[in-house]
Order: structure tokens, then sequence, then C-alpha cells
């Protein structure tokens, strides 16, 4: 049978064969005006190789004309054109006796499957799916193993099912290319989805039971399901909502084909103030049940988190970064909550927790977070309230590996000296140290400074005093007020190590609001004290009393010893004053502006204290 779209299928040299048998090549006669002209027959390059007598004892001559140009598409038109006259003394078609190849049968078996033909060159043949040469050898009729007819070869349905797969992810692409996505979108996305195309292609193939369907091709079937599930509308919704193709493809596949329950979902968490690109993570990380969940649960999961103090406003921020809490049961939540309260932590420090890192809630097993909490107690001989009050300050402890940060941090703070009421003493004042990388953040500035001449059993000492130095940046804080130091603070080379051991909270001034207002040295934890609430306070006190103290009686005392001191230098000052003599003026001396006390001529008297 010829079409109008034709392309070679090329079939086995057994296929050849037995069809040469049964036809043989004819010679070819042409008329011209002389009278007839008789030439050889024409044959393939296969025939010219088949012995010399075929079945019915004619014989291939040596005249024969090789012919290798579209051999088997020449054969396979015969054989169709010549099926309907060559039938057996029974009445049975012999096409249906001759074997077949396997691989000749797996190229019928993806023609008849094809959703559509494809471009041919002039000349090839297009086989009809509904022929009976490809119903023949489909249904097993001209098998050359000799197996019975209602024997299933499973290797024939396993190919079978990979091109209707092939068929029905075409059709799913041509769907989309007519919702206006480009070419690129439509491949990336199909190959992420090859459970709903399953999924489709079942649908499709149940349809067929329908009476307004029973007539209808696959193609057709499928078409009208992947049409009346929005599956189309749904992609470009989820598009339109920042996620990305990977996202939309794993959750269409999460939905098991319920695709409104992920609109339904995504709208919900918009109503809770999850935004942008991370309701496509919400949804996504939120686990797998969580699309089977009414949204009455959910809206029972957000009603407790507000009762124990996480704010409405708040909700979305800790739904995006830890969307596991929406697949809890509300036994799991509330045991999970119960296990942070229990530590004598109250709601309104619960919710500010949960809003400063929400994994503390989701993001660890129960016995992950006990196993934690346990080193907290071992380690550092932190009570059950302690605890509380550091997780409620600093709950990226939470996060942090044991094996990975605590253990390897601990045993190199063992090594500097640091004895464990100091390691303790770094816990509870700068906990973020222990969620930093050892090597790369602590070892530098360890050996920074070893490098400015701080001496070895006097790094733990620093370090214990001033943790808040392991979190700043070596690069941008340490090392340029290090070089302040040395060049405008006055301070030498030999002498800096000393300075910082001495004073390490000089590192954490600021060059620009602190360390400018002042050039002196002599007192380094000068540096380390607040310029408007300390210095400048009590400056003026001693301006007003006309009194001076060197900086460490100014500076390192409470508020209380400070005062103490000024009483006592204004009660010298008052002494020293009553024992001046008054000298009586002049009579020369008539001009008011000149009657002055010699008081009042004398200078401010500096009283330092002792």
């Amino acid at each position: 049978m010829l079409a109008s779209q034709p392309q070679p299928h090329h079939l086995s040299p057994t296929f050849h064969l037995q069809h040469y048998r049964r036809f043989p090549p004819r010679p070819v006669i042409l008329h011209t005006r002389s009278g007839r002209l008789r030439l050889p027959p024409i044959s393939s390059s296969l025939h010219h190789a088949l012995p010399d007598q075929d079945n019915d004892g004619a014989s291939i001559t040596e005249n024969s004309t090789l012919r290798t140009h579209n051999s088997r598409s020449t054969v396979l038109l015969l054989r169709h054109l010549s099926a309907q006259d060559q039938e057996d003394p029974h009445g049975q078609n012999i096409q249906g006796h001759l074997p077949l190849l396997k691989q000749d049968r797996e190229k019928l078996l993806e023609i008849s499957l094809r959703s559509k033909r494809t471009p041919q060159f002039p000349g090839s043949i297009y086989v009809d799916s509904s022929s009976p040469l490809v119903q023949s050898v489909l249904t097993g009729g001209n098998s050359n193993l000799d197996q019975d007819e209602d024997e299933v070869d499973d290797e024939m349905l396993v190919k079978a099912l990979e091109i209707r797969r092939k068929v029905t992810a075409e059709i799913f692409k041509e769907a989309m290319r007519k919702g206006k996505f480009g070419i690129t979108y439509c491949e990336n996305l199909v190959s992420r989805i090859p459970e709903f195309i399953d999924y489709v292609m079942i649908k499709a193939v149940s349809m067929k039971k329908l009476p307004e369907f029973s007539r209808s091709s696959y193609n057709v079937r499928a078409r009208v399901f992947i049409d009346e599930s929005e599956v189309v509308s749904l992609i470009r919704w989820l598009k339109h909502n920042s996620l990305s193709y990977p996202q939309i493809g794993k959750l269409i596949c999460a939905s098991r084909g319920n695709l409104y329950s992920i609109r339904a979902l995504a709208e919900w968490l918009k109503s809770i103030h999850v935004k942008g690109r991370f309701i496509g993570v919400a949804l996504t990380r939120a686990g797998g049940n969580v699309l089977e969940r009414s949204l009455e649960e959910l809206d029972e999961i957000v009603e407790y988190l507000e009762s124990n103090g996480v704010r409405r406003d708040w909700m979305g921020y800790v739904v995006s970064r830890c969307p596991e809490i929406l697949s809890f049961s509300m036994e799991e939540l509330k045991s999970r909550t119960e296990f942070y309260l229990s530590m004598g932590m109250d709601k309104n420090d619960f919710g500010t927790m949960l809003f400063d890192c929400p994994k503390v809630l989701g993001y660890l097993s129960m016995e992950e977070m006990n196993q934690k909490v346990r080193s907290l107690f071992e380690r550092f001989w932190l009570n059950n309230e302690d605890v509380g009050r550091l997780l409620a300050f600093k709950p990226q402890l939470m996060a942090c590996s044991i094996e990975d940060r605590w253990r390897p941090l601990v045993k190199y703070f063992y090594y500097l000296g640091i004895s464990r009421d100091g390691m303790r003493r770094i816990l509870t004042m700068k906990p973020m140290v222990f969620c930093v990388d050892l090597e790369n953040t602590i070892v530098p500035k360890v050996q920074f400074l070893r490098d400015i001449g701080v001496q070895e059993d006097a790094i733990g000492s620093v370090l214990a005093r001033f943790p808040s130095l392991l979190t700043y940046s070596l690069y941008k804080k340490i090392r340029p007020v290090v070089i302040f130091l040395l060049t405008k603070a006055g301070v030498s080379q030999q002498d800096i190590g000393k300075v910082i051991a001495l004073g390490p909270e000089l590192l954490g001034c600021s060059i620009a609001n602190k360390l400018d207002h002042n050039d002196l040295i002599e007192f380094p934890r000068f540096f380390s004290y607040s310029l408007e609430e300390r210095i400048i306070p009590r400056h003026k006190i001693m301006v007003e009393n006309r009194i001076n103290f060197k900086l460490r009686y100014m500076l390192a005392s409470t508020d209380e010893e400070f005062d103490i001191r000024v009483k006592e230098a204004v009660e010298r000052r008052r002494r020293f004053e009553s024992s001046v003599t008054y000298q009586p003026p002049s009579d020369s001396q008539n001009d008011d502006s000149t009657k002055t006390s010699s008081f009042s001529q004398m200078p401010d008297i500096a009283v330092e204290s002792t």
C-alpha cells in the first residue's frame, strides 16, 4: 500500500528470503518500435546471494541484474500487494506461516503505535497498522519459534509499553506547546514527570470502556484526558508563582493525579504570608503526605503555633524556612513543642526562638534533639534552665552537628588550655562560636594571635575573656584594628602582643566610631568603652567639678565607685581652697571688672586619685 508520506522500514534478510522463494523475479519486457525487448530479471544483492534453486525449482541465472536500491521496501510492497492472491489449499494466507525475526516484529510494532506519520522520502513504503501483514505479526500468527498462540511474549509487551510511553509524552508536549510553552521547557518538564505520563497512559486506556470513547483512538483519548485534567493551566499558574520546572515536576508526580490539591495548598500558603519562590520550597519540602491533608488540619497546626507565642505575621517566615512542620501530626507537633517548654522556656521565648531558627522544630528528629541537649548537660555542666535560656538566645546550636562542630572544637579548646569553665563562658557569651567552621574560621585567628606576639599560654585566656573575637572577620575587622594600633595609636610592634593580651576587647572596637576619637594607648581598655554611654558622661562630671582622674580610675569602676571618687576629690579640692588667703585689692584698681578674688585667678586643680 503506497503512502503519501513514505519512510523505509527495513526488514531482515530472512523476510526477503522467504518472499524471494515465493515470488521469484520476473524478466522485464520493453515494447519498442522495432519490436519487444526481453531483459533479464532485476534482483537485489540479497537475491544474488541466494542458492541456485528456489522452492519451485526455478533457477537464478547469471544474467540477473543486481539492484541494491530500496530493495527491502520493494519486497514489502510486492508482498503486501500479492497477499490477497497467495493462499494455501486450506484457504489460509501463506504469509501467516512465514518466519519473521524479532527485530522485524519490533519495527512493525513501533509503526503500529506511532502517534503520527513521520516525514518520509519519495518512493518508500508506509505500512498501515491495520494491514493484515502487521496484524498477523502482532498477533503472533507468523512466529517462527513454534510457540502457542496464547503465549505472551514479555519482551514484546515491554517494547510496546515503552513505545506507548513515548507516544504519550509526545502528546503531552504537544498540549504544552499549544499552551504557549517553549520547546526546551516542554522537554525539560516532561523528563521530570515519568510517573504522571504513565498515569495519563493508564487513564487513556481505561477510557476505552466508556461508550463515547469506544471507537476513539488512543491518541484522541490521551488528548481529551490531558485537556480535562487542566494540567497545562496548572503548570502555567505554578510557573507564574515562581516555581521552577523541577519543583513543578516533583509536585505533579507527588499529587498522584489529584492536581487540585496542588493549587489549593499553594493558595493556603499565600494566606499565611508565604511569598515568592518560598511557595515552591514549601510545597516540595513539606513531605509527600501534605498534599493529602485537608486545609482544616493545616489551620489547626497554625492555630496551635499561634497559641504558643508564634505571631501570625511570623507564620509565613517559619513555614517557608521549615515546611516539614506541615507534615507533622498534632501529637508529634505538641511533643516537639513541649520539649522546649519543659526546659523553663516561656511561650514568648519559644515564639522568638522559632522565628530566629525555624529548623529547631522540624529539621531534627526527637532522638537527635535529646542527644544535643544531653551533650550540653554533660560537656558544659549546664542545668535544664540554663539550656533553655541558651537555646532561646541562640537556637542555631540545635542545628549544629555534634560530630562535625562540637566535638572537634572542644578538643581544640583543651589543646589551647581553656578549662571547662572557660568553654562554658564562651558558650554562654557567644554560642555562635560552636556553629562556625574550626579549620577555616577559628584556627586562622589563633594563628594570627601567635603572629602578632601573643604568648601561647595567654591565647586561651584571650579567647575565654573575649569570645566575640572568634566570630569577627580576620581581614575586615581584626587586622585593620591591629594596623591602626601600630600606625596611629603609637603601639610598637614589640608591645602589640602584650596590649592585645591585656585588652582583647580592643579588637572589637570600631575604627571609624571609636578609635579615631582618642589617641591614647596608656590604658588599652579605654578603647573598649562606649564613648556615648561612659566616656563622655564621666568626662562631663569631672569638668563640672574641676577634677581629673587617670583613665583606669575614670572608666574601670562602677557608677557607685565613680561617685565616691568624685565626692572625695571634690572634698580634697574644697579643703585646698579654704587654705588660700585672699589679698585686698589696691586703691588704684577702681575698675569693677578687675575686682576679682585671687581664687578666681587660680588655675584649675588637677587631683589624681591614688
